[in-house]
């Protein structure tokens, strides 16, 4: 079902989909751009699954999205179509799974992997690792899923200075603020996810499934009425000299220079 970069186990009726990048932090390229847009999907439509858990191989959960890949989107902006679609695929093929998914946040969820965490419907982090979009710090717009989520998640008014100035959340914090569901030692992580599938596994499974269908809805709804826009937006920022700017600082390993355009 999925290549190499997103890795599917399926044991006892759970579902380990594991984003396997490790060497790049399980930062996201195209192919597991493509490979997250159809996940969910797949998964979705099978009735041998009870539980889902979504984990990052290595030190990171996910850290959003790849260099090289914004190199290739600023080279060629026309390829900036199928990743937008996809980005929608993602959120939405998320929303609408019937299955629980059990966000394993094993470390630094940025970007994407924080949309990816937020989107989870239980989530246990390790204590050491942070969670935030810092979209607007490579001069993009918010558009994968943050743009709607977090200000659900933690109420908008520090929805609002997290999305403009990009600032990461430490686990402590994001669980205060409600981001986060769990947040336990790095050694306790695997004990607090198992507690939580077992629960789910040996559960009533229409009811659950059909109860996370139910509080879903204003989620879907919402989802459906920011993304267009958002991903147009993202699209917008993805020419502007900003982005091209940070994109170039970042490889250079220096702060970027911004100039609003």
């Amino acid at each position: 079902m999925t290549p190499s970069a997103l890795r599917l186990e399926v044991k006892d009726r759970v579902a380990y989909l594991t984003i396997n990048r490790p060497e790049a932090l399980n930062s996201v390229n195209a192919e597991l751009h493509t490979a997250l847009s159809r996940a969910f999907i797949d998964l979705g439509e099978r009735r041998d699954i009870n539980v889902i858990v979504l984990s990052g191989e290595g030190k990171a959960f996910c850290a959003g999205g790849d260099i090289e890949w914004m190199k290739q989107a600023v080279r060629e902006p026309e390829g900036f179509e199928i990743v937008t679609w996809e980005a929608k695929r993602i959120v939405y093929s998320m929303l609408d799974c019937e299955i629980p998914i059990i966000g394993r946040i094993n470390g630094d969820a940025v970007g994407l992997g924080a949309t990816l965490a937020l989107l989870c419907d239980i989530t246990v982090m390790a204590d050491h690792a942070r969670i935030g979009d810092p979209h607007v710090r490579v001069g993009l717009n918010a558009a994968d899923g943050g743009g709607f989520l977090w200000p659900q998640m933690i109420g908008f008014g520090k929805a609002r200075e997290l999305l403009l100035t990009g600032d990461l959340l430490g686990a402590a914090e994001a669980k205060q603020l409600g981001a986060i569901g769990n947040v336990v030692p790095a050694a306790e992580l695997d004990a607090k996810v198992d507690a939580f599938v077992a629960k789910l596994r040996n559960g009533a499974v229409k009811a659950i499934r059909w109860t996370k269908a139910g509080y879903t809805i204003p989620l879907r709804q919402l989802a459906h009425g920011h993304m267009d826009a958002g991903t147009a937006y993202e699209c917008l920022t993805n020419l502007t000299q900003d982005h091209h700017e940070a994109i170039e600082a970042f490889a250079t390993k220096r702060k970027p220079a911004f100039a609003g355009r």
